[in-house]
């Protein structure tokens, strides 16, 4: 049985960038959970190689959520990014003595997946609390102890 696809989600799907995936998942995991605007920012000023194609998907991503389904660009937030390992390109380099040298080009496929919040109430937002009940217990059970204001835990001279 096929998924059905929910109508507040889209994605981009970029395969075959010629980059580790170690090195994009680098740049994956601080975009993560963000807002549109707010990772565009953050690509732009990264100073890393993966941030150029990955702030492509992410471009893309966001038109095809206004051009195909008509969403606002301003609550769109990244609610899956994931990096896989593509296929390895192999070549032999000489080297001295008649001897050879595997290069590996690693390749990775890269998905973007968007969700639009304007479809959600505040209360029933799935991206913060995943259940009611799970968010009016979210600081019953934990005491608040702050080492600095009650008095006396650390002794500053």
């Amino acid at each position: 049985m096929r998924k059905k696809k929910w109508y507040g989600e889209v994605y981009a799907l970029g395969q075959h960038i010629s980059m580790s995936a170690d090195k994009a998942r680098r740049v994956i995991d601080q975009i993560r959970g963000r807002s549109y605007e707010e990772t565009l920012m953050i690509l732009e000023l990264m100073p890393y190689r993966a941030c150029y194609p990955i702030f492509k998907l992410v471009y893309s991503a966001a038109a095809n959520a206004s051009h195909n389904r008509g969403l606002n660009e301003a609550s769109l937030v990244i609610s899956k990014a994931e990096v896989n390992e593509g296929t390895t390109f192999k070549k032999l380099k000489p080297r001295a003595r008649g001897r050879s040298y595997p290069i590996r080009r690693r390749t990775c496929h890269i998905r973007i997946v968007l969700l639009d919040t304007s479809y959600y109430e505040p209360e029933k937002d799935y991206l913060f609390c995943l259940k009611k009940a799970e968010c009016k217990n979210k600081y019953k059970d934990m005491t608040y102890h702050d080492m600095y204001n009650s008095g006396g835990l650390w002794d500053k001279k």
